[in-house]
């Protein structure tokens, strides 16, 4: 039977009753380009998959556990994570691969540049950063603060040299920078560029360094080192929209001297085609020289400083056909991925007034307040003077950055907001940035401790409030700064709110 007639048989069962549940790989595989790759914290790929989708470490204990799908073919089991991660924190320690190539994602290790831990490494993610549902179940996504990537560079059957491949990843929309590099897909097996062309990888951000498209970003482009192109060179491509919706489904595929960019809307309608035709006029693109590692998050030389959240994504072998991927993306809307709540625990109100009371014994008469711009906290009661009163009290705001969290607004300082800026926090005023309304929005969430809430950073979400020899930060459990400690984290994270003092 030829491929064509195939693939077509492929199609029609598709709408049988046998095949509803056939996955993105299943239907990679009917046209005739299968996954070599194929990652998810959110659902199982295959229709018959029952492996575990990736592991996650708590950091009451450093142990680990797996989390699988609640059935062949389903979602995440996130009742599992919750249960292990329950009043701790936990990062995702391996995005398991499940193609049966091996080809998992583990802590991507220092590189031509160096992440944030000791030993060069990057950060991991939080396994908490992104929750989502799938057709109204629990799942969760993964959260990628700068400093933070995945990598496997001994991947096994990806493309190399000039040889084709397809890739997809469903991405959050409203999460990007304009840094290098948020990327998924092909790299340098060294973690250094080595040259134009050595490279295969979807982007998403704002980055107009190289190429870009229309309006103002973010777009989906292709790094293929040295380059983020949305077209047949380094300038602009008309044709490569702007993206607007909250999830986004990005594929870019190379074959020798053709490449494509297409994207949409992750949770309704079609594919559109950004770019279709030959490789980048430049030099060195033209045979490609691929490596074959997998990045997450990262450029192809592990520069570290670009954020985005993923969800799912595969890399194939061979060209897949666009009837492939456009099935492929039908799948991804019948999946119904949508937004749920970044919070829990004690309730705030927007335009009400907290004080927040640390839980530390020994600290407990001491207050989130500032003296300046510096967050801090200080002792405070009903007798202290007016000007600290104020100083300790807080307007609750909808989050500048993401609506779903909320933003504190000094209540003596009009118009200036807690923010982290080198992970202390500050009391700035609004300069209008993006940069600024990410850092100046938190997440409350159930108190770690079991008293009040933990007030989670929406853009580092493995960082919480902290108080630290009476100073205050945005803190991991166990990081490489001093207000990282493990001691006595969980309750110097975890405040207990009231009616502001003022």
């Amino acid at each position: 039977m030829s491929s064509r007639s195939s693939f077509a048989r492929g199609l029609a069962l598709v709408a049988t009753s046998s095949l509803v549940a056939a996955g993105p790989c299943d239907l990679y595989a009917t046209g005739g380009t299968p996954c070599i790759a194929a990652h998810s914290t959110t659902r199982a790929l295959y229709s018959s998959y029952t492996g575990p989708l990736y592991q996650v470490k708590r950091g009451s204990d450093n142990t680990t556990t797996n989390i699988a799908p609640l059935s062949a073919g389903g979602v995440a089991e996130a009742a599992a994570q919750d249960s292990f991660c329950a009043s701790t924190t936990c990062l995702i320690t391996i995005i398991y691969d499940q193609s049966g190539h091996g080809n998992h994602l583990t802590q991507a290790s220092a590189g031509a540049f160096s992440g944030p831990e000791s030993n060069g490494a990057d950060n991991l993610a939080s396994a908490t950063g992104a929750p989502v549902t799938l057709n109204g179940q629990k799942a969760y996504g993964v959260f990628i603060p700068p400093g933070a990537g995945y990598s496997n560079n001994a991947a096994s059957g990806t493309a190399t040299g000039d040889a084709a491949e397809g890739m997809y990843s469903v991405l959050d929309g409203t999460h990007y920078n304009a840094e290098c590099c948020f990327d998924y897909g092909n790299a340098e097996v060294s973690s250094h560029d080595t040259g134009n062309g050595h490279m295969e990888a979807i982007y998403f951000g704002t980055n107009t360094i190289w190429g870009t498209g229309s309006g103002s970003g973010p777009w989906i482009m292709a790094d293929l080192e040295n380059g983020l192109f949305s077209g047949a060179s380094t300038g602009n491509n008309p044709d490569d929209a702007s993206i607007s919706s909250r999830f986004v489904t990005a594929a870019v595929k190379g074959g020798p001297n053709k490449w494509a960019i297409r994207g949409a809307n992750a949770v309704s309608g079609a594919l559109s085609t950004y770019y279709n035709g030959t490789r980048p006029n430049a030099s060195g693109y033209n045979p490609m020289s691929k490596e074959g590692a997998i990045i997450l998050g990262i450029g192809g030389d592990n520069s570290p400083n670009a954020q985005g959240t993923f969800y799912e994504g595969v890399m194939t072998t061979g060209y897949p056909s666009d009837a492939t991927e456009n099935s492929v993306q039908a799948n991804i809307v019948a999946a119904k991925y949508a937004v749920t709540s970044l919070t829990s625990g004690p309730a705030l109100t927007v335009g009400s007034s907290i004080s927040l009371r640390a839980t530390t014994a020994g600290y407990t008469t001491r207050y989130l307040a500032h003296t300046g711009s510096t967050v801090n906290t200080q002792v405070v009661s009903s007798s202290s003077t007016t000007a600290l009163k104020q100083q300790a009290s807080w307007t609750v705001r909808t989050g500048l950055g993401n609506s779903a969290c909320f933003s504190f607004e000094s209540k003596d300082t009009a118009g200036s907001y807690i923010r982290h800026s080198a992970f202390q926090l500050l009391l700035n005023a609004n300069d209008g940035t993006k940069a600024f309304y990410e850092d100046a929005t938190f997440c409350p969430q159930t108190g770690l401790n079991g008293q009040g809430n933990s007030i989670r950073s929406w853009n580092y979400p493995t960082r919480y409030f902290r108080h630290f020899n009476n100073v205050a930060f945005v803190a991991s459990n166990g990081g490489v700064d001093a207000f990282d400690a493990t001691a006595s984290f969980n309750d110097d994270v975890s405040w207990v709110l009231s009616t502001g003092f003022a």
